[in-house]
């Protein structure tokens, strides 16, 4: 008979211990023990290199919380997500935590109004356990693998990257990436995973992505990876996790726009410098650009350094606005959101929105004459050219 015990943990944590296992987040390849976490809350850093916080395992739960207090050194834990066997834990140390303290280091706050520590104080236990583990999660050897592969496949010497939401995807990107392909062989697109439901469905915004890399970019420029960014991924931490991982990906840059979230405090308290030379251990450059806008005199879109005109010629890619345009049912304007990129969100967010679609497309769109059959995404596509139509306008 067994006496193996059991530790239950959510998918946020086995995607972040599997992180730390394939050395995407180095020099931290494994579970901190007590001494460990202290001095690396207290310093920021972990071998000399910058971290921003303790690396540690501390599921909440009262079974969890059970099997902790009676956990010895050299025990062998089996590590359980969602029912299945994913991985073993073989003890070193178990040792009490102050999760206050944890989620201050985590987002700088306790405030329970923060989302970041809302969604972790209810998944945050009292009682961390350091020792060696494995874990099984396929996805990330699978990113590995596919970025290798694409560097060896286009002779790549200089690899960038970018860590995108794209929640929705707009023109603003697309200036992002263009210009991060121009001065690259090869764009690493980390497009962000969250264990959230906020926004718009991960498969939506990479669609969209995709709809524009095939149609309007080079071929073997860029390569779309799956980027599940768990809570050690918060706040003005952000950047330095962001770094480390392209860094341990095979990236040469991180191109990081000025609204990224690991800048924002540096900016709003005239510190801008300290995050990067806090960040001058990785090895790796990280180059910012500048926030880009459609200005209505220039006629295209400019960065905000280099247009002569004022703010009230601008207008500016918010994503939250734009998101609730989408979220609406509304197109968004083409110089905000590409048309077939719209039409790629709109019909994955809005499936058989409309009845009688056939006699819609035939009874308001130009075409051949015949009843062709035709989609919801080409339907959009002819009712955002009929929106451009200006002669009566």
């Amino acid at each position: 008979m067994s006496n193996t015990k059991s530790l239950y943990i959510d998918t946020e944590a086995l995607s972040t211990l599997a992180l730390v296992q394939a050395g995407l987040i180095a020099p931290v390849t494994k579970l901190m023990n007590e001494k460990e976490a202290k001095e690396v809350d207290e310093t920021r850093f972990y071998k000399g290199v910058p971290f921003p916080f303790a690396f540690l395992l501390a599921p909440i739960g009262k079974q969890n919380e059970k099997v902790l207090k009676g956990l010895k050194k050299g025990e062998i834990v089996t590590l359980l997500n969602e029912g299945k066997k994913v991985g073993e834990l073989t003890v070193d140390e178990t040792f009490a935590i102050d999760p206050k303290q944890r989620l201050v280091n985590i987002y700088g706050t306790s405030d329970v109004s923060h989302p970041g520590v809302k969604n972790t104080t209810i998944r945050l236990g009292k009682i961390a356990v350091s020792g060696e583990y494995f874990v099984n999660y396929p996805l990330l050897e699978d990113n590995k693998k596919r970025i290798k592969t694409m560097i060896k496949e286009t002779k790549a010497h200089f690899v960038s990257s970018l860590m995108l939401a794209g929640n929705p995807f707009n023109r603003a990107h697309e200036r992002m990436i263009r210009q991060a392909i121009s001065d690259s062989d090869l764009l690493i697109i980390f497009l962000r995973k969250p264990f959230t439901t906020e926004g718009l469905r991960y498969d939506i915004r990479y669609n969209a992505l995709i709809t524009f890399i095939d149609n309007f970019l080079p071929k073997n420029k860029v390569l779309v990876i799956p980027f599940e960014n768990t809570y050690i991924f918060a706040g003005y931490n952000e950047l330095i996790l962001d770094a480390l991982l392209a860094k341990n990906y095979g990236c040469d840059q991180l191109i990081v726009g000025k609204n990224h979230g690991g800048l924002g405090l540096y900016y709003d308290k005239n510190r801008l410098s300290s995050i990067f030379d806090h960040c001058k251990d990785i090895d790796i450059s990280i180059e910012t650009v500048d926030e880009y806008v459609y200005c209505d005199t220039c006629r295209i879109l400019v960065s905000t350094q280099t247009c002569p005109h004022g703010q009230h010629h601008h207008v500016r890619y918010h994503s939250e606005s734009i998101m609730k345009l989408i979220q609406s049912g509304l197109i968004p304007p083409s110089i905000l959101v590409r048309k077939e990129v719209s039409a790629n969100i709109l019909a994955a967010l809005f499936p058989e929105r409309f009845k009688n679609l056939q006699e819609m497309h035939h009874s308001l769109m130009p075409g051949s004459g015949l009843l062709e059959q035709q989609g919801e995404e080409e339907f959009y596509l002819k009712l955002i050219a009929l929106y451009q139509t200006s002669s009566l306008t």
